[in-house]
């Protein structure tokens, strides 16, 4: 199998990001994955606008809810941005909270890979924040610079909403309810939840990688924050 960074989809040059990749699953073991909250993720446009369920996921083959998960968040409208909420405690407001320079509906088909790798590159003079509490970001999808990012010092009416309605949720994927005004003009409110691998690979370097809930033998998500000096 060729090395991960050969396929144009992911030209991620960047030494530190390449350090923490992980070997794409098999061909063979991706086809024959079943189900999966990516594929879920993908489905929202098949969607009627009167679904206002949670699709929650079936038992996992193996106990995957460490107590060391971090808790990943995607969600957005689907005409809008599309956000991404990290939490080491789904009951706990989140530690990172970002407006990603991508659509909702671009996300979606970026997923059609099957993996998606996003990216969140940092340049910064100072050594006295966290990597997580550095507010400026260039974004990534797939080895394409989609733009650059704040990160939220406080969270928006909108965001503390989601976070609310999903307050305890461990993992799932569906459609949840949005302000009325909100929601007719931008479409339906989609989000996908699931627990993720929290890998350091130094201060200026962490990794997240999905937990499978389906027993897939690699990550399908993966998000990266690297900063540069």
């Amino acid at each position: 199998m060729p090395p991960v960074h050969s396929s144009p989809y992911f030209q991620m040059d960047n030494p530190a990001i390449l350090s923490l990749l992980r070997p794409n699953p098999g061909e063979k073991n991706r086809k024959s994955s079943s189900g999966g909250l990516l594929r879920m993720f993908k489905l929202f446009p098949m969607l009627t606008s009167g679904c206002k369920m949670v699709a929650l996921l079936g038992r996992p083959r193996k106990p995957l809810l460490k107590d060391s998960a971090t808790t990943g968040t995607i969600f957005g409208y689907r005409k809008g941005r599309v956000f991404l909420a990290i939490q080491d405690d789904p009951h706990c407001m989140p530690m990172f909270v970002i407006e990603l320079p991508m659509l909702t509906s671009l996300l979606q088909k970026e997923m059609a890979s099957d993996i998606v790798r996003i990216a969140l590159e940092s340049e910064t003079k100072t050594h006295k924040k966290k990597l997580l509490e550095e507010f400026v970001w260039a974004v990534y999808c797939n080895g394409r610079k989609m733009g650059y990012s704040i990160r939220r010092k406080q969270l928006s009416e909108d965001e503390l909403h989601v976070m609310q309605l999903l307050r305890g949720v461990s993992m799932g994927a569906g459609v949840l309810p949005g302000t009325n005004e909100k929601e007719t003009a931008d479409g339906e409110l989609t989000y996908m939840r699931a627990r993720f691998e929290r890998v350091v690979g130094s201060k200026d370097s962490e990794a997240l990688y999905m937990i499978n809930p389906d027993g897939a033998p690699g990550p399908e998500l993966s998000i990266f924050f690297v900063r540069t000096h």
